[in-house]
C-alpha cells in the first residue's frame, strides 16, 4: 500500500496532465489514511490546502475539499487529529474564501466539511469562532430557504456549542440575530426564516452546559415564547413547542424563576404554549409533538405543576376528540402511557373523575382510542413506551382486582364470513366490517402478544442484515466497491459527484436516538423483546391465565408456544 500511494497517487499529483487526475488522487489519498506514515500524511495534506487556493481548477478545488472531510474523519477515528492541528488555519481559510465563489451545491459540501473541521480540535475552533460563526450566520441569512444549507448551519451552530471556549462569543453574535428574526413582522422577513431560527435556538440549547447564560434566559426564552403565543402557523409552533421542550429539559428551574415585567415566570410561558397547541380551535398539526414536550414538563416538573397538570390533560382529552390523524393521536396518547409508567393510579383516578364525549368516565374513551391505534404505532421508543405501560395497566387490574378497568369494553378481532368470498368495495358498503367485544383487560393481552411478535420479527430482519453485512465485508468486496464506484462516476458530470455525496452517506439521517430526553430515559434501554418475554411468561402462572387464552387466535398461540407458554 504505501508503494501505491507513493508510486501512484503522490505521482499523479505532480502531473500536469489533468486537473481531474489530480482531483482524483487527492480524494483517492484521503482514503487511505491508515495506511499512511506521519511523514506520508503531512506530504498530502500539504498537497490538499494547496488544492484549495484560487488559482487552481475548479474540479481540484472541490477535490479538495471532499479530501479534507476524509482525513478529518479518518484522523479522528484513529485519534490522529494532532497531525491536521498545522493545517487547520489555512483549511478554514480557504473553505471560507471558496464558499462565496461557486454554487450550492458546493456550499453545502464546503459547509458538510466546515463542520467537521470544527469537530477536530476545541482550542483551534475556539480561536477561529470569529470567522466561523459571522461565516455561518451569513450563509444562513442569505439561504434561509434552502433547507440543506440551513441544516448545515445548524449542524455548525451545534459543533459551537458544544465547545465552552465558543460558547460566550458565538451567543453574543447569534443570539440578537435570532432574537430579531423571532420578533420581526411575519411580512418583513422570508417565509421559513422563523421557523429555521428557533431550530437553531433549540439546537444551541440543547448543546449548551447549563446553567444557560443570560441571553438565552432574559432575551431568548421570552422571544420564543412570544413569537410561538403570537403566530397562526404551524410549523412556527411546533418548532416554538420543540424549543421550550428544550428549555424545559436542560433549565427548568432557571426558566421557573424568571419573570417578565408583568411577573409571569417562564413556567407561566410554557404553560401558554402548551394550551394553544392544544387549543381545538387551531389545527390538529399543531399537537404532532406536543406530547414529548408535556411530558418532559411533567418528568421536570412535577408537583410544581399542581391545577396544571389537570388543566394539561383536559385539553389533550380535548383535543383527542377532534384529532383524526395518528401522528396526532399517538402523540396525544403518548402522554397517557408516560403516565401510566410512572403515576398509573393517580390517572386511573383523574380519567374516572372525568365525563368522556359519550357521558361514560374518560378512562374509557382513553383506552378505546389507544386500543384501536397501538398496532399502528410507529417508532422504537414509542413502542417501548406503550408496550411497558399495557403491561402496567394489565398487571394493575389483576392484582388490585380493579372493576374501573375489568368492566370496560373495547373492539376485539374482527367478524368474517366464511361464506362471503372475496370482500369487493360494494359488499364492504353494504356489510360494514364487524368486530367482537371483548373486556379491556383482555385486549391489552392480545396487543402484548402482538407486540412480542413484532418485535421478535423486527430483531430477527435486523441481525439477519447484519450478517449479511459481515459476511459481505472483506477485502475483495473493498475493491469491487471501489471499482462499482469509479465506473458510476465516470461520465457524470461534476455537479452530480457532488451531490451523490458518496463518501459519506450517512451523514444527513437523523433518527429518534439522538433526542436527548429519549437517550435519558430508562425505558429507552430496555430489551423490549426480554421484557415482553418475562412478562408474558411469569402472567401464564397467574389464575386467569386460561380465562384470557381462549380469546387468543391461532396467530396468537404460535406466538406463545414460541415462548414456551
Amino acid at each position: 500500500m504505501p508503494g501505491f500511494l507513493t508510486g501512484v497517487i503522490l505521482a499523479d499529483l505532480n502531473l500536469s496532465v489533468s486537473p481531474f487526475l489530480l482531483g482524483r488522487s487527492l480524494w483517492a489519498a484521503s482514503r487511505f489514511t491508515a495506511a499512511m506514515s506521519p511523514e506520508l500524511i503531512q506530504q498530502f495534506l500539504q498537497a490538499t490546502v494547496s488544492g484549495l487556493h484560487d488559482n487552481q481548477p475548479p474540479s481540484v478545488r472541490i477535490s479538495a475539499v471532499r479530501a479534507i472531510w476524509g482525513y478529518c474523519d479518518q484522523l479522528k477515528i484513529s485519534e490522529s487529529t494532532h497531525v491536521l492541528q498545522p493545517f487547520l488555519p489555512s483549511i478554514v481559510d480557504g473553505l471560507i474564501h471558496l464558499a462565496a465563489q461557486f454554487t450550492s451545491e458546493v456550499l453545502n459540501l464546503v459547509m458538510e466539511t466546515l463542520c467537521i473541521v470544527c469537530s477536530v480540535d476545541p482550542v483551534f475552533t475556539a480561536n477561529a469562532e470569529s470567522k466561523i460563526c459571522p461565516f455561518t450566520i451569513a450563509i444562513f441569512l442569505k439561504y434561509s430557504n434552502d433547507p440543506v444549507v440551513a441544516s448545515l448551519a445548524q449542524d455548525i451552530f451545534k459543533e459551537l456549542a458544544q465547545i465552552e471556549g465558543c460558547q460566550s462569543a458565538m451567543q453574543m453574535r447569534l443570539i440578537p440575530t435570532l432574537v430579531s428574526i423571532m420578533q420581526a413582522p411575519p411580512e418583513k422577513i422570508p417565509s421559513g426564516l422563523c421557523a429555521t431560527s428557533i431550530d437553531i435556538l433549540t439546537t444551541v440549547v440543547r448543546n449548551t452546559k447549563p446553567p444557560l447564560s443570560e441571553l438565552l434566559i432574559c432575551q431568548a426564552f421570552p422571544a420564543v415564547a412570544q413569537c410561538t403565543l403570537r403566530t397562526d402557523d404551524n410549523t412556527i409552533m411546533q418548532n416554538g413547542g420543540e424549543c421550550l421542550r428544550a428549555y424545559v429539559s436542560v433549565a427548568l428551574q432557571q426558566i421557573a424563576q424568571w419573570q417578565d415585567d408583568q411577573g409571569h415566570s417562564g413556567l407561566w410561558y410554557v404553560m401558554q404554549v402548551v394550551s394553544q397547541l392544544l387549543d381545538p380551535r387551531t389545527s390538529e398539526f399543531t399537537a404532532t409533538f406536543v406530547g414529548r414536550l408535556v411530558s418532559t414538563l411533567i418528568s421536570k416538573a412535577g408537583r410544581e405543576l399542581g391545577e396544571n397538570l389537570d388543566q394539561i390533560l383536559r385539553a389533550i382529552l380535548s383535543k383527542m376528540q377532534q384529532a383524526e390523524t395518528l401522528s396526532v393521536m399517538q402523540s396525544l396518547i403518548m402522554v397517557f402511557a408516560h403516565l401510566a409508567n410512572s403515576q398509573l393510579e393517580p390517572l386511573l383516578e383523574f380519567l374516572c373523575s372525568l365525563p368522556g364525549p359519550t357521558g361514560k368516565p374518560a378512562l374509557e374513551f382513553v383506552m378505546s382510542e389507544w386500543m384501536s391505534r397501538q398496532h399502528l404505532f410507529y417508532g422504537q421508543y414509542e413502542g417501548k413506551v406503550s408496550s411497558v405501560a399495557l403491561c402496567k395497566i394489565l398487571q394493575f387490574g389483576i392484582t388490585m382486582d380493579d372493576k374501573r378497568l375489568q368492566d370496560i369494553k373495547v373492539k376485539g378481532d374482527e367478524i368474517f364470513d366464511l361464506q362471503e368470498g372475496i370482500r369487493t368495495r360494494s359488499k364492504t358498503s353494504r356489510n360494514p366490517q364487524r368486530f367482537t367485544t371483548i373486556p379491556l383487560l383482555v385486549k391489552i393481552y392480545k396487543l402484548i402478544v402482538n407486540e412480542l411478535s413484532s418485535v421478535i420479527e423486527a430483531n430477527a430482519t435486523r441481525n439477519t442484515e447484519e450478517e449479511w453485512a459481515q459476511g459481505n465485508d472483506d477485502a475483495n468486496d473493498m475493491w469491487e466497491d471501489e471499482d462499482d464506484e469509479d465506473e458510476g462516476l465516470a461520465g457524470q458530470l461534476l455537479s452530480d459527484i457532488i451531490s451523490c455525496n458518496k463518501f459519506d452517506e450517512d451523514y444527513y439521517e437523523d433518527d429518534e436516538e439522538d433526542d436527548p430526553d429519549v437517550l435519558k430515559d430508562p425505558l429507552y434501554q430496555i430489551d423490549l423483546q426480554t421484557y415482553l418475554t418475562e412478562f408474558l411468561q411469569q402472567f401464564a402462572q397467574q389464575p386467569c391465565f386460561s380465562a384470557f387464552s381462549n380469546h387468543l387466535n391461532d396467530n396468537e398461540r404460535r406466538i406463545l408456544q414460541s415462548i414456551g407458554i
